[in-house]
């Protein structure tokens, strides 16, 4: 992994350790570090200062295949490395925004945090797998967003696609992964927010959170940082390598840790549409099956909310 840190102010860019070409024969983009996670105590005010490129330099020798370009303030990640990708960008490419101005969510939403609250990323990847499978990216990166938190000690699932939930269904992550056409192929740009520090008072609405709210203290954002975008290559390059199996059995991880499964639903479907009812399966495209009154029905996109009890 080397480090970049870029100004698009004075044109400067300095990139450490130098790339050098993957080892044959070792998966490329692999992590081998550990993070040790950090737990602050209650007293403790947000943490709001920037990203810690010297603690990421730390860890670069590890992770050869992973380079991260870290920009102070960016309109969008997603369309700096979409036009990094157009231009032959490897695989592996981290863009990182220390602020992010114009984010931009599922169904056209715009993400908007305050300065240094959040972790806001964009992962460049360059899937090899059968078109068939691509719409597998998008749960897998939730799944995996959810996996990372988890190790940090936040009980954190997926509701169907990719929306990671704390606390029940306060929504912590947004993801967003869009396909672009490059000279070399079609490559997959994931797009990653996490409120981190933000407080009840910044938030955009009533269901959203963050990982301070969720759990008292505010964890360091490198640290989120790094354990997520470890989790999202490692479970990346396993699927990669999978092949058919592969796709199988991050189906089966998915479901079981899906918290839309068995859930009262409504479905906003585009062109606003809308279906009620059980969420019963997800099906080996990706689709989310509802049972409804008229029968089942199977949902590639759409926004689903969970109807309460009290809502139904």
């Amino acid at each position: 992994m080397s480090i970049c840190w870029s100004s698009a102010d004075c044109g400067w860019a300095v990139t450490w350790p130098p790339r050098t070409p993957a080892t044959p024969g070792f998966p490329q983009g692999v992590c081998c570090a550990r993070v040790v996670p950090v737990t602050l105590g209650p007293t403790q005010p947000p943490v709001r200062g920037p990203l810690d490129a010297a603690r990421l330099a730390e860890v670069s020798t590890l992770t050869p295949d992973l380079a991260f370009e870290l920009l102070p303030e960016a309109p969008s990640t997603n369309e700096v490395a979409a036009e990094r990708a157009r231009a032959g960008a490897h695989e592996g490419l981290v863009v990182v925004a220390d602020h992010q101005v114009a984010g931009r969510g599922r169904l056209d939403r715009v993400w908007q945090t305050p300065p240094g609250t959040a972790v806001t990323f964009s992962l460049l990847l360059r899937p090899t797998v059968p078109p068939a499978s691509w719409p597998w990216l998008p749960l897998l990166v939730g799944h995996n967003v959810a996996k990372a938190l988890t190790s940090l000690g936040y009980d954190a699932r997926v509701k169907w696609p990719n929306d990671v939930l704390l606390d029940g269904d306060r929504k912590v992550s947004g993801i967003l992964v869009e396909r672009v056409e490059t000279p070399t192929g079609p490559a997959a740009i994931v797009g990653v927010g996490i409120n981190v520090s933000t407080t009840a008072d910044e938030l955009p609405v009533a269901t959203a959170t963050s990982l301070a709210i969720s759990a008292p203290g505010a964890p360091d954002r490198t640290q989120v940082l790094l354990q997520v975008v470890a989790a999202i290559r490692e479970g990346y390059d396993v699927w990669q390598a999978g092949g058919e199996q592969g796709t199988a059995r991050l189906a089966t991880s998915y479901r079981s840790h899906c918290a839309t499964l068995g859930r009262e639903v409504r479905v906003e479907l585009p062109g606003g549409g809308e279906l009620l009812g059980r969420a019963t399966d997800i099906d080996d495209d990706g689709r989310l099956v509802v049972e409804t009154p008229d029968g089942p029905e199977r949902v590639g996109a759409g926004d689903v909310i969970h109807v309460r009890a009290t809502d139904a």
